[in-house]
């Protein structure tokens, strides 16, 4: 398989575009670079030294990340070559080669830490994301993420959700209504909420609202919004929302989702389940660059 077939095995993760994640990973070189560049590999190692080094999983997991570390290597020197053996969406097991590169030493050295910092934390979030994937196998829940992410890194971290095989929730206040329990109490109640949204929104704009009480569930679905949120609400009444709503709206269970959870959410009956630790609290991915003899 050739390095563009690897990486044409992206495309079902939808990766962020070029004109997204190169402003991202060149801030993250700029920074590591300073004013002076990289003086240890510019001191240490002779300018026409070639190398080779793979990039190596440590430990067992699901892999994003490679889209940055590619472009952390073609930014620094572009005669680097990055040939791909397990694209960002693989499982990998522990001890498996996931990319090689090969080109001037001191490049290489310069751009390792910074392809790292990218590597560990989002393949982090897609191992997550994964093991709550395969947790709700076999219902109708589908796993998403949050607003939760780190700034700057939210289209990263929501691709690396992605490749976890998980999906997106909104990207951010824009693209989406969301009546949260805050906007509810300041706006005078859910459908004085609501009435206000449909007065000054678009068609194509969908409206959720959040409940966490079987009350406030059936006032939502009174007013026919789109996708209704199931806040912290226990397996007993989110098996009622389910019956209350009977197709009505999309229901999204949020809140205490965990590995020992989430099965038992899903078997709810509910459409989706939604979880900010994939992206703020997914532990890193451990994977090494290894200098080949």
């Amino acid at each position: 398989m050739t390095n563009a077939q690897k990486m044409g095995a992206l495309e079902f993760t939808r990766p962020p575009s070029a004109l997204q994640v190169e402003p991202v990973v060149r801030a993250a070189l700029e920074e590591d670079l300073g004013r002076a560049g990289d003086i240890t590999s510019q001191l240490t190692i002779p300018a026409g030294k070639t190398a080779a080094a793979s990039f190596v999983a440590r430990k067992p997991g699901r892999i994003a990340g490679l889209i940055c570390a590619e472009a952390a290597f073609r930014l620094i020197d572009p005669s680097v070559r990055f040939e791909v053996s397990a694209p960002d969406g693989s499982e990998v097991a522990a001890g498996a080669v996931l990319t090689t590169v090969s080109g001037p030493a001191r490049s290489i050295l310069t751009a390792e830490r910074v392809a790292l910092n990218f590597l560990g934390p989002l393949s982090g979030t897609a191992t997550a994301t994964a093991a709550l994937v395969k947790a709700v196998e076999g219902t109708r829940a589908r796993i998403v993420c949050t607003r939760k992410t780190l700034p700057g890194l939210r289209a990263l971290q929501k691709y690396a959700v992605r490749c976890g095989g998980g999906f997106n929730h909104r990207f951010g206040l824009d693209d989406a209504a969301m009546v949260k329990d805050n906007h509810v109490q300041a706006a005078g109640g859910i459908t004085a909420a609501v009435e206000r949204l449909r007065a000054g929104l678009g068609h194509m704009v969908r409206i959720e609202v959040e409940v966490d009480r079987l009350a406030q569930l059936e006032e939502a679905l009174g007013i026919g919004v789109d996708t209704i949120l199931l806040d912290n609400m226990s397996p007993d009444d989110l098996r009622r929302a389910v019956a209350l709503a009977s197709g009505r709206a999309v229901l999204e269970a949020s809140g205490n989702v965990t590995l020992a959870t989430v099965r038992a959410i899903a078997e709810t009956g509910v459409d989706y389940i939604s979880s900010g630790a994939i992206t703020h609290s997914a532990p890193n991915l451990d994977i090494g660059l290894d200098f080949q003899d």
